[in-house]
């Protein structure tokens, strides 16, 4: 008879394609963890992982009821968050994953109220890229993702929060401060500060200038950041400009707003959303998640129709 706690297993080392380190996660020992699998494959009659690969693999059928494990495991996950609602207890574990560029203008305006109105919510978030984050997703290592989309991923259910307008910083020296019109031509230019390479934000600079027949133009990347706050530092310092989301422009002081310019010939969004696997069980806690962040947003910033949605991919 198959038990969860091995279905639990199975997916650790899946996950960890390393068995003691699946172990760990596990809070047991490699040799109980090692037992139970061998147990599993014994009444099933059947190889999930195949020992002599390096690292270690699912085989064909193996994979199969791994995801299919997965599955059941997210579904007995939701029956106990069904008592949990009816007898309306609000706790649990979510495990939050964010972009870089959204991280320190989002996060510090609702977590902590996110966390005094639930105070039996244990909550954990990391910051990674829009890549790292979906994959994370797909291994069941963090519930719930906010970042830029639409990511058109198949697996993935996304949950719009906010439209956040993208914007120029530019040293106030530039003569973009003196221009009656502001295209997106104008930013396709060898003074144009970039982002590094896996920065989503970096790719919607890119797509913009596609969007409207710039992808002639050189964008040189003289100097990649792996922060928008570096670039908004060494444009201050070193001249140029580079381009930020609205939600950073909030938090600058009145000196440096001064340097933030807006197109005129389109208005370019970003849509940001709450990101969470098809097979996702926390419903409550990722609504409670997304009405909390939506309290905390500016009314103008929720609505889909503020401007041009420029797309990551």
């Amino acid at each position: 008879m198959i038990t969860l706690t091995q279905l639990e297993y199975i997916v650790a080392v899946d996950t960890y394609r390393h068995f003691g380190r699946a172990a760990e996660s596990c809070f047991i020992t490699q040799p109980t963890l090692s037992m139970q699998i061998k147990k599993l494959e014994e009444d099933l009659e059947i190889i999930i992982f195949d020992r002599s690969r390096h690292p270690l693999l699912p085989t064909d059928v193996g994979q199969r009821i791994i995801d299919q494990a997965r599955i059941v495991l997210k579904q007995n996950e939701e029956i106990n968050n069904i008592v949990k609602e009816h007898k309306n207890q609000v706790s649990g574990l979510i495990r939050i994953g964010i972009i870089p560029t959204m991280a320190p203008y989002l996060l510090p305006i609702f977590i902590g109220n996110y966390k005094k109105k639930y105070p039996n919510i244990f909550i954990k978030v990391v910051e990674e890229t829009t890549d790292n984050i979906i994959k994370l997703l797909n291994k069941d290592l963090i519930d719930v993702g906010i970042l830029a989309t639409p990511l058109h991923e198949e697996k993935i259910n996304e949950k719009p929060i906010f439209y956040e307008e993208m914007l120029i910083y530019a040293n106030p020296s530039h003569p973009l401060h003196k221009q009656q019109e502001i295209t997106v031509k104008d930013i396709a230019t060898p003074e144009i500060w970039l982002l590094s390479d896996g920065h989503c934000f970096r790719d919607q600079v890119i797509n913009l200038c596609s969007f409207v027949g710039t992808t002639d133009s050189p964008l040189p990347f003289h100097f990649e950041a792996g922060s928008l706050e570096t670039l908004v530092n060494i444009v201050d310092r070193e001249g140029g400009l580079t381009l930020i989301p609205e939600l950073a422009k909030m938090g600058m002081p009145q000196e440096r707003q001064k340097n933030v310019l807006s197109f005129t010939n389109i208005k370019p969004i970003r849509e940001v959303s709450l990101v969470y696997s098809r097979h996702f069980a926390k419903y409550k806690l990722i609504n409670l998640l997304w009405r909390e962040i939506r309290e905390t947003i500016p009314e103008e910033l929720q609505s889909e129709n503020r401007g041009t949605i420029v797309e990551l991919r």
